[in-house]
């Protein structure tokens, strides 16, 4: 606990790096109004979302595509053989509001979700702070797997995430995703159906169009002897012309919440994981 609390307050200081001019400026600045420039230019940092928000009646059409692992090489060519896709779409109700339903392959799961901005970072509120409730469902789930019949509780999952993010510069932004998810079936038997998880994603701007974004899931109580790890995720945002794509390699395959957090199986020592992109299209009515 100790640790989450530094990280939230670290989360809600000035960087030391700012020069003198710039903290005068930051005091002097007349327009206490005046909202900080979005601190993710993509809807997710990597895996897990980002605080970016759809603008009132935006439709976006996500495509986010896993390949298998990397470690086999040219036997399934890079993991080429053995991709998992999520097609994903989302619409902006307002500014600050936006609903969204998805299909991923990955134990043919279809997901609805929605995203909530509580406050934007500006002066005098040092972060911005949004809600994230996601509801997937594993329609592969059979009798055959489990020993048992099927109720749809086991097929369902539900996840709920609390969104805390921080411009510091504008090179530099930092986000918290505390995290709570309750699986209806575990593929691990002695893990606990509802489980815990501190997320932990940043981006840096090397460029006007580049970005280095990172993102980690630390499990706070994965059971012991589990065979699935904790998910950490480094890739690149590429921004074009309003767009952005992101490319990125993750331990990682599936791409939706309880999915990444409860069933990740790669090793980043070993070179077992996976390459992967998110790309968006955006519509307005």
């Amino acid at each position: 606990m100790k640790h989450v609390t530094f990280l939230i307050l670290l989360l809600t200081l000035p960087v030391s790096g700012l020069s003198q001019d710039d903290l005068i400026d930051a005091i002097q600045m007349e327009d206490t109004t005046q909202v900080a420039d979005a601190a993710f230019k993509g809807l997710k940092i990597v895996n897990f979302e980002s605080t970016k928000m759809l603008n009132k009646r935006e439709f976006y059409f996500v495509v986010s595509h896993r390949f298998g692992s990397i470690r086999n090489g040219f036997d399934d060519f890079f993991g080429l053989d053995f991709a998992n896709t999520r097609l994903h779409f989302l619409y902006g109700i307002t500014d600050g509001w936006h609903v969204s339903v998805s299909r991923n392959s990955f134990n043919k799961t279809y997901d609805l979700s929605t995203k909530y901005r509580f406050v934007e970072q500006r002066r005098g509120v040092p972060v911005t702070i949004a809600g994230y409730s996601q509801m997937a469902v594993n329609t592969l789930l059979e009798e055959a797997l489990i020993l048992r019949p099927v109720a749809f509780g086991d097929r369902i999952s539900v996840t709920q995430q609390l969104l805390i993010s921080r411009k510091f510069t504008e090179q530099l932004s930092l986000q918290l995703m505390p995290t709570f998810f309750h699986e209806g079936y575990v593929d691990y038997a002695p893990q606990d159906q509802s489980q815990y998880a501190l997320g932990l994603g940043g981006r840096y701007k090397i460029s006007s169009r580049w970005s280095i974004n990172v993102d980690y899931g630390w499990h706070l109580n994965r059971a012991a002897g589990s065979p699935f790890v904790n998910p950490l995720s480094v890739g690149v945002d590429i921004e074009t012309g309003g767009h952005v794509f992101q490319l990125h390699f993750t331990n990682a395959q599936p791409t939706f919440e309880s999915g990444f957090l409860g069933n990740a199986v790669g090793d980043w020592g070993t070179g077992d994981i996976y390459f992967g992109f998110n790309l968006s299209r955006v519509f307005n009515f």
